[in-house]
């Protein structure tokens, strides 16, 4: 069985709800970088506008966000319409909009003093591209979900007598995730070197000569309780395994 599973097509969603609100961040230099070019912005606005993703926006001093998503990107122009939600009003001056970007979270501001409609459409409101974006914690490759209904797993030992078999759930050319429950995650720490750890991605066996545990995320699943995810980093990659890790992905992006 090889990594060939149908993909769904992309459909805009329908307008944000209050469960989709996402808070506004603090960029550090170490966890975050700004967009500063109209191509970077508008590629970044037009996939937020074709998938109808939640824009959450802020005025100064307020917590409550006005919901909305972006309309339309002008092809040409740094320009852009955003949609807000029915009954939402945009107050004059400064706004804070925040998203989600694939796996990082995006934010920009624009300033106003009058956020008029266009004529007939009041939530339709033009706007310019912001001079800058700011992406948090974005991975520097994009990783792909693994298929449902392949096995796909890493196994590994943390000591002699510490063996894991853990199921991937995401893979890039730069790293992967996997998950367990937290019973099992005895030496799976954050910065954890990981030696000899054999990929098994449906047909292909991968060897991965080292990889670091970046991060880790306790969650609760509902089926199977308390649960960690693992972010790891490939370290150490022969080229063999670096053409493998590329064919499972392409295998993934063009079944």
């Amino acid at each position: 069985m090889t990594l060939h599973e149908p993909h769904s097509t992309l459909s805009r969603k329908g307008p944000p709800r209050p469960q989709d609100a996402i808070a506004p961040f603090t960029a550090q230099p170490d966890n975050s970088f700004d967009m500063a070019t109209e191509d970077e912005i508008g590629d970044a606005l037009t996939l937020l506008a074709e998938h109808g993703d939640a824009i959450s926006m802020y005025a100064p001093g307020s917590r409550e966000p006005i919901l909305g998503r972006i309309l339309s990107v002008d092809p040409e122009l740094p320009h852009f319409v955003m949609e807000l939600n029915e009954g939402a009003t945009l107050p004059s001056g400064k706004i804070t909009f925040v998203t989600t970007l694939r796996s990082a979270k995006l934010q920009f501001r624009l300033s106003k003093d009058d956020w008029d409609p266009l004529p007939g459409q009041p939530l339709h409101i033009p706007m310019v591209f912001p001079e800058t974006c700011t992406v948090l914690n974005r991975r520097t490759t994009e990783r792909l979900e693994t298929p449902l209904g392949i096995t796909c797993t890493a196994a590994f030992a943390v000591s002699e007598t510490n063996f894991h078999e853990l199921p991937v759930y995401d893979i890039s050319d730069g790293g992967l995730g996997m998950h367990c429950s937290k019973a099992r995650a005895k030496g799976l720490i954050k910065g954890r070197k990981l030696h000899d750890v054999v990929l098994e991605m449906g047909e292909i066996t991968i060897e991965v000569a080292e990889m670091e545990i970046r991060y880790t995320r306790a969650f609760r699943s509902f089926l199977a309780g308390e649960q960690l995810h693992l972010g790891c980093m490939f370290t150490q990659l022969t080229p063999e395994a670096t053409s493998k890790i590329k064919t499972v992905l392409d295998q993934i992006k063009n079944p």
